[in-house]
């Protein structure tokens, strides 16, 4: 379960915003599309939409392991969602997933998720089953039971002194980036999400429908941003990556663009 190890080494584990299937689904397909240097330019948010509609990737017990193919070579690469609430996934034991495990998999790398999520699910198993995720109540107790199950899979298979080595770089790792924090103010523990809505008149005027008032403001009052999006660019912007998921054309030349910040 090393992928998962260093899911959790890299920061991309995140308390998901929405209990929504299809909206947890998307987001943990934006933070994979969000990694620097993936090596594919196919659309992952919709590839892993599209295999889901095929074949329910709920394995019971309050997990799920959704995933998304590449022809290209690379790493196999997870990342990660908790919901406290539980998501209506419709999984094999009828069961609320608490925990997305979303994977990316070159076709070089099958056999090493296959193994990942078998030593997933006997670890889950052995610790107690559903209860032992659907009683966590914050974002940190999650990051600690993943780490107590990627030592049970590690014991199985390296000596017991290195299993418990690497998790306590993992936790030392955890460590030294909340000290970061608290030194500079700078940095956050873990993923930043602001979903909101963009809608361009054929003046190229920006409309924004964001939660966050102050950002809905700053976006409406960047033009660079809005030819950005139009132009379906990588968009770097105050800090923020700007991921536009899906967009729709109505009349008057007006566009409305889903889109998702990232820091």
């Amino acid at each position: 379960m090393k992928n998962l190890l260093t899911a959790l080494q890299e920061g991309r584990l995140i308390e998901l915003p929405a209990s929504d299937k299809t909206q947890a689904l998307e987001y943990l397909a934006l933070i994979i599309e969000a990694i620097p240097d993936i090596g594919t330019s196919s659309d992952i948010v919709k590839d892993v939409l599209e295999r889901e509609k095929l074949a329910n990737t709920g394995i019971g017990m309050g997990i799920a392991c959704p995933h998304t193919r590449s022809k290209s070579d690379g790493s196999l690469l997870c990342a990660v969602g908790w919901s406290p609430q539980g998501v209506d996934y419709g999984a094999v034991d009828g069961k609320k997933v608490h925990l997305i495990a979303m994977y990316f998999i070159p076709d070089s790398q099958r056999s090493a998720y296959l193994k990942e999520i078998s030593g997933l699910a006997k670890a889950v198993t052995e610790t107690g089953g559903l209860e032992a995720i659907e009683d966590l109540q914050d974002i940190e107790s999650v990051r600690n039971q993943l780490l107590d199950w990627v030592e049970i899979s590690m014991e199985k298979a390296i000596p017991v002194s290195k299993a418990r080595m690497i998790k306590l770089e993992a936790r030392k790792a955890q460590i030294e980036a909340t000290s970061l924090v608290a030194e500079t103010g700078k940095l956050s523990r873990r993923l930043s999400f602001i979903p909101f809505t963009l809608l361009l008149d054929g003046n190229k005027k920006s409309f924004v429908l964001a939660q966050d008032q102050a950002f809905a403001e700053e976006v409406e009052k960047s033009a660079d941003l809005s030819r950005a999006v139009t132009e379906n660019a990588s968009i770097e912007w105050n800090g923020y990556q700007i991921l536009v998921s899906s967009s729709r054309r109505f009349s008057l030349n007006r566009v409305v663009y889903e889109c998702m910040a990232v820091k």
